[in-house]
C-alpha cells in the first residue's frame, strides 16, 4: 500500500483487484486530493470471501484460544508502535483534531484487541446434570464455536476504533472477516493489514475490499451467499437495506444504527458539570458522534441560564485543522455530508427556530476555504414534532428545550423513533435511576457522558439497532452457543 493509493488487502497481500475502477479520498479540510482508493466489484469481494473461508477451515481453527490471543495482543502492540502512523491517516481522512484522535481513537482502536483477547479466555459455560429414566443421569454442557465469515461494514466518523470494536471479537472468537470500511475514511483500516502480517495473523483472516454501498462492495458484500453473519454501524436506512439482504439464508446481524439522543439537564444538576457534558456530547467530533445529544431538554428555571452558558462554550470553541494548535473542531467529514447538515441549518431558520449562536458556515483564510466546515449552532423555540427533533443531523448542533415535570420531559424523551443513549443531569441519585430507567434507549449516562466500560452492553432499542456489543454480549454475536449431552 503506498500513500497515494489504497488498495485492497486479500488474503493477506494488498491488490488493486480486478475492477479497474478508482475513486478520490479527498481531504475535507481544504478540499484537496489525499490517495486514489480501489473499487471493489464483485469478483473482488468474492476473492475476500474465500479467502476467509479458506482460513476459516485452516490455520486459524486450528489455533488454540491462547495463542489467537497472543497473536491479537501484537496486533494491539503494532498499532501502538506506529501510532503516529495511525493518527496520521485518520485525521487526513477525517479532519478530526490531532487531540481528539490522539486520546480516543488511536488508543481505543488498539485496546479493542487486547479486551476481547483477554475476555474471551475467562467466558463461562454452563452444565447440568439430568436424570434419565435408568437412573445412569447425563452431563449437558455448552460450548461456544466461530460463528464463520463475518462481514463487517464500519462508518466514518470512528473509523478505526469502530472498525475494530468488529473486528478485535470476530477473530478473538476464531471468526475470519472481510471488512468494507466507509469510502471516506478508508486509510486506516488498510493500514491495519501491515500489522496483521507483522503480528502473524494468517492470511485471509483479515480482508479488506474498498468501495460504495448500492452496486458497489457493501452490497456485494451483504448479498454474497459465504458470509456467515453481517456487522454494520451506521445509518438506519442503510441497515435496513443489509437486514434484506441478510434475510437470504437467514443470517444473523448486529446492528448500531442512528440516533437522536436527549439529554435531560434538572435545576438540581451541577450546572458545571452539565455544561461541561454538554458541550462534548453536542460539539464533540464537530457532532459526527451516533451517541451525540442533539435534543437537550432543561429545566425551566434554569433554563435562560444553561442556554446563556452553552451560548458561551460553543462561541469559545476554536475551528481549524488538525494539527492546528487547540482546535476543539474540524470540518465535517465530506461535502456531501456538510450540505446536509447546511441544509438542516437552513430549515431550522425557515422553521422559526430562534438561533442562539451559529446557523452557517464559519469563513476560513484562504487555504482551508475549500474545506467542509460548519458552525456550532443552537437552536431555541422548535416544536417537538419539527424535522429538527426527529431527525438525526449528525452536526455540531443542538436544540435547547424547557420542560416543567419528570413525566413531561420523560415522554418528550422518548416521543422518537429512536433508542440509542441519553444523559440525565441531577445530583439526586433516587430521580436519577427513577428517570433513567423509564427513558427507552439502550444506554443512559448520569452526570456523565461517553464514559464507557468496554465489559459492558452497547447498542440501540428501535431503529436504532439490533443487538449489544461489548463483553460477553459480543461474543453471544460472534458465536455459536452449542449443547452437548452425554448420556452417562
Amino acid at each position: 500500500m503506498t500513500s497515494r493509493e489504497i488498495l485492497h488487502f486479500i488474503d493477506g497481500a494488498y491488490t488493486a483487484g480486478s475492477s479497474g475502477r478508482m475513486y478520490e479520498n479527498i481531504n475535507p479540510v481544504d478540499g484537496s486530493v489525499i490517495s486514489h482508493i480501489c473499487e471493489g466489484g464483485r469478483d473482488d469481494v468474492d476473492q475476500a470471501v474465500s479467502a476467509a473461508r479458506r482460513a476459516l477451515a485452516g490455520p486459524w481453527r486450528d489455533m488454540t484460544v491462547q495463542q489467537r490471543s497472543d497473536i491479537l495482543y501484537r496486533v494491539a502492540d503494532g498499532i501502538t508502535a506506529r501510532f503516529d502512523e495511525f493518527l496520521e491517516a485518520e485525521c487526513l481522512d477525517t479532519g478530526k483534531p490531532h487531540s481528539l484522535a490522539r486520546s480516543i481513537d488511536i488508543p481505543r482502536g488498539a485496546a479493542n484487541f487486547k479486551v476481547f483477547a483477554d475476555l474471551v479466555k475467562n467466558v463461562p459455560a454452563e452444565s447440568f446434570v439430568m436424570d434419565t429414566p435408568d437412573q445412569q443421569g447425563a452431563v449437558n454442557y455448552s460450548i461456544r464455536t466461530p460463528k464463520g465469515v463475518i462481514g463487517v461494514i464500519s462508518p466514518w466518523n470512528l473509523p478505526l476504533l469502530l472498525m475494530t470494536w468488529k473486528v478485535g471479537p470476530a477473530l478473538a472468537c476464531g471468526n475470519t472477516v472481510v471488512v468494507k470500511p466507509s469510502e471516506v475514511t478508508p486509510t486506516t483500516t488498510a493500514l491495519l493489514g501491515e500489522v496483521m502480517n507483522e503480528a502473524g495473523v494468517p492470511p485471509g483472516v483479515y480482508n479488506v475490499v474498498h468501495g460504495f454501498g448500492a452496486n458497489s462492495a457493501g452490497a456485494f458484500l451483504t448479498e454474497h451467499p459465504d458470509v456467515d453473519a453481517i456487522t454494520f454501524t451506521g445509518e438506519t436506512s442503510t441497515g435496513t437495506a443489509i437486514m434484506k439482504a441478510a434475510s437470504e439464508g437467514v443470517r444473523d446481524v448486529s446492528f448500531e444504527l442512528g440516533g437522536k439522543n436527549p439529554a435531560i439537564v434538572f435545576a438540581d444538576c451541577d450546572l458545571d458539570k452539565a455544561i461541561e457534558g454538554t458541550m462534548r456530547s453536542a460539539f464533540a467530533n464537530c457532532g459526527q458522534v451516533c451517541l451525540g445529544t442533539e435534543r437537550v431538554y432543561v429545566e425551566r428555571p434554569i433554563f435562560d441560564e444553561f442556554v446563556k452558558r452553552l451560548k458561551e462554550g460553543a462561541e469559545g470553541l476554536v475551528i481549524g485543522p488538525p494539527d492546528m494548535e487547540g482546535a476543539a473542531l474540524g470540518p465535517l467529514v465530506s461535502q456531501e455530508h456538510q450540505d446536509k447538515v447546511l441544509k438542516y441549518y437552513d430549515l431550522a431558520a425557515s422553521l422559526g427556530a430562534q438561533i442562539v449562536t451559529g446557523g452557517g458556515a464559519p469563513s476560513m483564510n484562504d487555504a482551508l476555504q475549500s474545506g467542509f466546515w460548519v458552525e456550532p449552532t443552537i437552536w431555541t423555540g422548535l416544536p417537538d414534532d419539527s424535522p429538527i427533533m426527529k431527525e438525526e443531523i449528525f452536526g455540531p448542533c443542538c436544540h435547547i428545550t424547557p420542560f416543567d415535570s419528570e413525566d413531561e420531559v420523560i415522554a418528550l424523551a422518548n416521543d422518537t423513533d429512536y433508542g440509542l443513549c441519553s444523559s440525565v443531569w441531577t445530583e439526586n441519585l433516587s430521580k436519577a435511576n427513577r428517570v433513567a430507567a423509564q427513558i427507552d434507549c439502550g444506554i443512559t449516562w448520569v452526570n456523565s457522558w461517553f464514559l464507557r466500560d468496554l465489559r459492558t452492553p452497547f447498542g440501540g432499542a428501535k431503529q436504532s439497532g439490533i443487538g449489544r456489543e461489548g463483553g460477553v454480549h459480543s461474543l453471544e454475536f460472534y458465536t455459536e452457543l452449542r449443547n452437548i449431552c452425554v448420556k452417562l
